[in-house]
């Protein structure tokens, strides 16, 4: 223990990572530059500290395939003696070799790489500016990538996945006739990666199609140099593995004790979990069906049963007969990680407040004091536009369709704010955001509307939207869960009622006796909503209007001036006639005769809604034999939307899908079917009203953008003149770029051939003998160079190829952007 002391006082507890190995059962700093590289025979630990502004600490411990019993359980001592040092604050994790998390697989953005040996067998971690290098690495993965060192030969290929054949000077690039655009570009910036890191950004990168060899003659006849002539026709393709996250609705909670002196797991409770289940003396393991096993230490519980936690778990995984792969989660009360809470229904953190305008359910004695909106803050503040989800003050323009006869008839203005049960509408809302037009379509779908008007209501949403050009944010809005804005957006006069329709000419039935709920302390968050006319659907905390022969209004004991005011004003709106105020408690016999007579209602004391904190989750999205599976993709941020892609966001209150202009058509199609899903198999029991709101690609809204940090809204327009946005599935002339990287491959290796000729060349030579001039790379300066205007030296293709935009296009970046696109190209 005290040589790991001596080891953690050297720890620097700033955002980032740092990566120890395990040799000769030490812990042993692994320089940066090998980040990312990891032996096979080893054990690593990984320390990460968040840029946030809570500095969350998170520990992983890598297990190789081939690493030693010894070394593995040296790594797991380590790990809980650094969580001891570290106050046992950081989450840990258990990553097993070709199973990481997406967390993990997050810190290395240009992927991970699998090599032979371990530093115990004499091997060494990178060494920056070594050239004598000869390997193949296999690259599979298009959202989180893996390298493995494969045999240097061609019955290592096959014709799905990409292969680097690395020669130190020279990289060369062999995508497979199947491979497809995203798993290429990857593959450059993982050549890259290692071109900048492992040589100081001195070697040439080409690329060779597998469909199309002959177009890349010079550097085939260096792979076959190296490789020998193909004698052999290549393997089908092996099939990627599934999508890494397996939603599972059965989620089971179980306590761990061991005041018996032996250690008892015993199952409390099954999904949905609930978060006062967990006890602060005690351990707990979570179990997702075998996916992943989490376990959660309270404060109180015996430094024992702490320390122990982790190697109980994976004894916990060996009497379940679950995969050796399996993940492992640990984190202390106080720290939980955001998939943790997001298994349970609600969650609380110590001394939480209740945030601004959340929805109300009828019935629940749910009240929050609202606050006046300010829209000068959410332009100071994206963040906040999406936690409170509006784009504006509500002041823009809106339009309203009914589905009549499965076509579209505009609503009357006059009924504007009105909504029918038996009928489905679309809101159009315009706003402007840098003097150009926004576009909200809210679809909302009456509860007793037909199936054929829901269907017609999607298929209509699908023409207004093209009739904007695919600009428009499309909201789904089932009756009764209103999200703030759309509520905003009818100034206090948003009043539905239970069934029946809107059409002109249609005489709805007389139901009798009306009771509506009103709720809302200003214009910008009040409705009115149809309830059962009888005494259980009354609310302490709020306005009701009782519509008979007679018009009540009946106050509860529990609402403010101005949910009273509130009240009055709709209850103007729902009938000219005079009003019966009614206090509660001095309600006339007439009052409970309309009603059916008095019966217990919700009259309790006030009651907040908690509103669980729950951080939003981004997940890759794909359909699969019928059943939703998705890809979490950790530490989120722009970059991360790829525009190949359908992207699940969930903020908890919204889920929002995020279409990318390349995305596969059958996932767009599949989308929302996929959400509905999600929300219905999440092990937390989520509300399957949930709003579902559809983003397209470079038309992001604030409630949106506001999630990701450091959002820039001009993105996609820098690069709609490059070719980054071809999707293709390979084959001749196939063109794709990354900033730093080949654009069109053709024109591309034709320049660079010769150069990688001479560079392998220079690796047959003796040593001493090497011409290193033969090699011209942007990082080389010739005499009289302007090191920091090397890209002036480019010719315009040139500079599209490396850069991945016009030189018009890269002039209009801001500077620290131009600086980081010429680091990544090499010419910094």
């Amino acid at each position: 223990m005290t040589e790991a002391q001596d080891v953690f006082k050297n720890i620097q507890r700033k955002p980032g990572l740092q990566i120890w190995t395990i040799n000769k059962m030490k812990m042993v700093p692994v320089p940066e530059q090998a980040f990312g590289n990891f032996f096979e025979g080893d054990c690593y630990i990984i320390l990460y500290v968040s840029n946030g502004t809570t500095q969350s600490t998170d520990i992983h411990y890598w297990i190789g395939n081939t690493s030693s019993q010894d070394e593995q359980g040296a790594a797991a001592i380590y790990v809980t003696q650094l969580d001891e040092y570290l106050d046992g604050s950081p989450v840990q994790y258990r990553e097993v070799q070709a199973f990481e998390s997406a967390k993990f697989k997050s810190y290395f953005k240009s992927g991970l790489i699998y090599k032979k040996g371990g530093v115990g067998s004499g091997f060494t971690h990178v060494e920056t500016n070594t050239y004598n290098i000869q390997r193949l690495l296999h690259v599979k993965g298009t959202k989180h990538v893996t390298a493995r060192e494969v045999e240097v030969s061609w019955s290592s290929f096959n014709l799905g996945d990409i292969f680097l054949l690395d020669l130190g000077k020279a990289i060369i690039q062999w995508n497979g006739p199947q491979s497809n655009r995203q798993e290429k570009l990857k593959a450059v910036l993982l050549a890259q990666d290692i071109r900048d890191r492992e040589r100081g950004g001195r070697a040439q990168i080409g690329v060779i199609e597998g469909g199309q060899e002959e177009a890349s003659a010079d550097l085939m006849k260096i792979m076959k140099s190296v490789l020998g002539q193909r004698t052999v026709n290549l393997k089908e393709a092996i099939p990627d593995d599934k999508p890494d996250q397996n939603q599972t609705s059965i989620v089971k909670l179980y306590h761990v004790s061991d005041a018996s002196g032996q250690l008892l797991v015993q199952e409390v409770a099954a999904s949905p979990l609930t978060q006062d289940l967990l006890c602060s003396s005690d351990c707990y393991f979570l179990d997702q069906g075998g996916n992943s096993i989490m376990v959660w230490k309270g404060k109180g519980a015996s430094d024992e049963e702490r320390r122990s936690a982790l190697s109980r778990a994976v004894g916990f995984i060996k009497a379940k007969k679950y995969p050796s792969n399996t993940k492992v989660e640990v984190m202390s009360e106080g720290g939980e990680s955001a998939m943790f809470k997001h298994l349970f229904k609600s969650w609380k953190e110590k001394g939480q407040t209740q945030g601004l305008g959340k929805i109300h359910t009828v019935g629940k004695i749910a009240k929050v004091d609202q606050v006046k909106f300010d829209v000068m803050e959410l332009h100071a503040q994206p963040k906040l536009a999406a936690q409170e989800r509006m784009v504006d003050d509500a002041s823009g323009h809106v339009q309203i369709w009914r589905i009549e006869n499965l076509e579209l008839k505009e609503v009357d203005r006059s009924t504007y704010g009105q909504f029918y049960g038996g009928d489905c509408y679309l809101v159009l809302y315009t706003y402007s955001r840098a003097n150009k037009p926004q576009y909200i379509l809210y679809m909302w779908q009456g509860r007793h509307a037909t199936q054929d008007e829901v269907t017609a209501c999607a298929y209509q949403a699908v023409n207004v939207d093209n009739k904007y050009n695919g600009a428009p944010t499309q909201v789904r809005v089932v009756m009764g869960k209103e999200p703030r804005h759309f509520l905003a957006i009818f100034k206090g006069r948003l009043i539905i009622f239970e069934g029946g329709t809107g059409r002109p000419g249609v005489v709805n039935p007389d139901p009798g006796a009306r009771l509506f709920q009103v709720r809302g302390t200003h214009e910008m968050n009040t409705k009115a909503t149809e309830v059962p006319a009888r005494a259980s659907s009354l609310n302490t905390n709020d306005v009701f209007l009782l519509k008979t022969q007679t018009v009540f209004l009946w106050f509860g004991k529990g609402c403010s001036g101005d949910e009273r005011e509130m009240g009055k004003a709709v209850a103007d709106l729902l009938s000219e006639q005079d009003k019966q105020n009614v206090m509660e408690g001095q309600e006339p016999a007439a009052f409970w005769v309309a009603l059916g007579g008095k019966a217990p209602y919700a009259s309790d004391k006030r009651l907040e809604k908690e509103v669980a904190p729950h951080d939003p989750r981004l997940f890759e999205c794909s359909n699969q034999t019928g059943r939703f599976l998705m890809t979490e993709v950790s530490d989120f941020s722009q970059d991360d939307l790829d525009e190949d892609d359908v992207m699940l966001l969930d903020t908890w209150e919204e889920i929002f899908l995020w279409i990318g202009n390349s995305a596969n058509q059958y996932e767009i199609q599949e989308s929302y079917s996929s959400a509905v899903d999600y929300l219905k198999t999440h092990p937390a029991g989520r509300d399957t009203g949930t709003p579902i709101t559809t983003v397209k690609q470079g038309y992001e809204p604030p409630t949106f953008t506001g999630w990701f940090n450091a959002w820039d809204a001009h993105k996609w327009s820098n690069l709609n003149n490059t070719d980054l946005n071809k999707k293709t599935g390979g084959g001749a002339g196939t063109s794709y770029s990354a900033p730093g990287g080949p654009g069109n491959i053709r024109s591309h290796n034709q320049r660079m051939s010769s150069s990688i000729s001479n560079a392998h060349a220079d690796e047959a030579k003796p040593s001493g003998m090497q011409n290193s001039e033969q090699v011209q790379t942007p990082n080389q300066l010739r005499q009289g160079e302007d090191p920091g205007k090397r890209e002036d030296l480019l010719t315009d293709a040139e500079f599209e190829n490396l850069l991945g935009c016009s030189r018009d296009n890269f002039q209009r970046l801001p500077k620290w952007r131009q600086n980081d696109l010429k680091k990544k190209a090499g010419l910094f």
